[in-house]
């Protein structure tokens, strides 16, 4: 390596905000109608018995979502929620020692992050909160040393480049929106049932029944509505820190390593669509791979003369 490197992957180790970190916020606003909605519902109880204020019962609650970024809840309990498992004894190998290499070049102790295992028949990987890193089975199994660090970096650019933050906030605030619709479509299952019972011999309880079923339907429907749309936009935006991980993990020096495996990434890609014709989803989590590989290609080029290329 030339002396370039080390001045372009020193300016690149260190965390620093994204503008695409700063457009994930957005998902965040999109759920505050809903998370608050939520927040009230949960504060009733409290109110009854004791005066803590809404607000500060709000701020608490989010407050408690900074346990979501510590590396202990991240292991027992992030893991399990995304059904990810520590990594056995030959994948930890394979693992530590391409994560050894990537941390060192971005000069980020490798203790920090907790490296896990999906069990999945695909290329795939993805980072969350602020210490955790998942990869596929197929990816620890199938990928060489240099795709795999090259899939290392490009996890560890998110985290370097904080895209992660907003998201693990949004899933934070989605819990208890999700779990109020899901308690109102209870709810309206048994008005429903109620108002069927004593239909015949109560009719004035048929109009209310009618009336609280429907409304509880209507608040449900919002509640999911609302997670809906936040997770269709982060989706949606994230296909931006995509790219940018992508340059980020060049930056660091495993452009070339990344290029290899998003290759073989669109060579699947093309094999399932020979295969069998399947229409892409519109809000797909990862941009398609060739166009990953382009703009992956077009920033290699451009700070070619700078490097000496791939070790």
């Amino acid at each position: 390596m030339c002396s370039t490197i080390g001045s372009t992957v020193v300016a690149a180790r260190s965390r620093r905000i994204e503008w695409s970190a700063l457009t994930g916020i957005a998902p965040v606003v999109t759920l505050l109608p809903g998370w608050l909605l939520a927040m009230f519902v949960l504060w009733l109880p409290f109110a009854a018995w004791s005066t803590v204020s809404y607000w500060f019962f709000a701020a608490a609650i989010l407050a408690l979502g900074v346990l979501m970024f510590s590396r202990p809840v991240q292991r027992f309990v992030i893991m399990r929620l995304l059904g990810a498992r520590p990594p056995t004894d030959a994948e930890a190998r394979r693992l530590e020692s391409a994560w050894l290499a990537v941390s060192r070049r971005a000069q980020r102790s490798p203790d920090a992050f907790v490296l896990a295992v999906v069990d999945d028949e695909s290329l795939n990987a993805f980072a969350c909160g602020g210490h955790l890193v998942i990869v596929s089975s197929y990816a620890v199994h199938e990928l060489d040393d240099d795709e795999l660090r090259g899939v290392l970096a490009h996890e560890l650019s998110h985290h370097l480049g904080l895209h992660t933050v907003a998201l693990t906030v949004s899933q934070w605030m989605s819990l208890p929106i999700i779990a109020l619709a899901s308690l109102g479509t209870r709810i309206q299952h048994v008005a429903e049932a109620a108002t069927t019972t004593f239909a015949d011999r109560y009719p004035a309880l048929r109009f209310v029944g009618r009336i609280v079923s429907a409304t509880l339907h209507v608040v449900s429907w919002l509640l999911t509505l609302n997670v809906s749309l936040a997770s269709a936009l982060g989706t949606t935006l994230g296909r931006a820190s995509e790219l940018h991980a992508d340059r980020r993990a060049a930056e660091l020096g495993f452009g070339h390593e990344l290029l290899k495996a998003l290759r073989r990434v669109d060579a699947a890609e093309r094999e399932r669509l020979r295969r069998r014709i399947v229409k892409r989803r519109r809000f797909a989590s990862h941009p398609p791979a060739k166009l990953r590989i382009n703009h992956l290609s077009s920033h290699l080029r451009r700070v070619t003369p700078r490097w000496s290329g791939p070790r």
